[in-house]
């Protein structure tokens, strides 16, 4: 892919007025360029995709086929939201695959953090590339490509969204919101009324809750993860911080220590509260959370989620600790 440069006299997009101008701009010329052709989309549910899927709706309809794949390492809700969204209000052709079993089945005791990035990625390409050969008429892919991802990579850019695909698929590329800057595609997000809490979500690494279930992934450890992660991110909500943070999650390491309950010794995991302010992601700093706030999530954490019976808050700022723990 050569560089493609965004032009100087590009306005930002920081209105709905101008979201709304150049969503016209992009329907008009995802039209011309696809005709009455068929586009596949790989629509994770992350702000980038998600706004890709909503702006090719509006352009073309069931034109776009869009693949769901639920790997079994999402949030708590998230795949749930993304039916919710894209079939049942924007009536989208969504084509959606539980493959919680193949992921798990192949991740089991594997505990190095690289493996299994490899392996969710490549078993990723794999499912994607099972249902993309359903389809014999699709001759273009979607992709959630931004700005800064060109800017990354120096124009080397394969498949960013996809993970790569096998050679033999050629696909011609439609990326409509490429020349944009995140906080852009924010706003085109609520232009084309997608809910805030996808539109507003917050970064999610490529392997979900899979480097956050620290060593080899067991399902009752990941299964008490996302729990207690869904009660971190509602009790930000409630307090305000979910807008005041730029990255928060839990970690939840592969080690057990001894706590009471019911009055009974029991041997749990501990969760991890991680959460960062960052302008680039290059460095981080530690968000304050109020006492009272850690009290209330401690005491839901350890009260609602079996598994886990200690809170621990990580004061690390980058550098020198990496904003994910794998």
């Amino acid at each position: 892919m050569q560089l493609v440069k965004r032009p100087e006299t590009m306005e930002r997009i920081t209105t709905e007025a101008l979201a709304d101008a150049f969503i016209d701009k992009q329907v008009k010329e995802v039209r011309e360029q696809v005709g009455n052709k068929k586009v596949l989309l790989a629509l994770s549910g992350g702000v980038d995709s998600s706004v890709v899927a909503a702006l090719l709706i509006k352009a073309i309809g069931k034109q776009l086929v869009c693949v769901h794949v639920n790997h079994g390492l999402m949030r708590k809700g998230e795949s749930e939201q993304v039916i919710e969204v894209f079939k049942n209000k924007l009536d989208a052709n969504l084509v959606y695959v539980d493959a919680t079993d193949r992921f798990l089945n192949k991740l089991e005791g594997v505990a190095n953090p690289e493996e299994k990035r490899k392996i969710i990625g490549g078993e990723f390409i794999v499912v994607f590339d099972e249902e993309a050969r359903k389809f014999d008429d699709i001759d273009f892919l979607a992709q959630g490509t931004i700005y800064p991802d060109i800017l990354e990579s120096d124009g080397v850019k394969a498949h960013h969204n996809v993970g790569g695909l096998p050679e033999d698929m050629k696909f011609e590329l439609v990326e409509p919101v490429k020349l944009l800057y995140k906080d852009e595609v924010r706003v085109v997000g609520k232009a084309l009324g997608l809910p805030d809490e996808m539109v507003y979500r917050q970064p999610f690494p490529g392997p979900g809750l899979g480097v956050r279930c620290l060593g080899a992934i067991t399902r009752d450890r990941l299964n008490a993860l996302r729990e207690a992660d869904a009660i971190l991110r509602e009790e930000f909500d409630n307090c305000g911080l979910a807008k005041k943070v730029w990255q928060y999650f839990i970690a939840v390491p592969d080690m057990k220590s001894v706590g009471v309950r019911n009055d009974k010794r029991y041997e749990g995991w501990p969760a991890i509260i991680r959460a960062v302010n960052t302008t680039d992601a290059m460095t981080a700093t530690i968000e304050e959370i109020p006492y009272d706030v850690l009290h209330k999530i401690t005491n839901r954490i350890t009260n609602e989620v079996e598994g886990i019976n200690r809170v621990l808050l990580d004061l690390t700022p980058k550098p020198i600790g990496t904003i994910e723990w794998e």
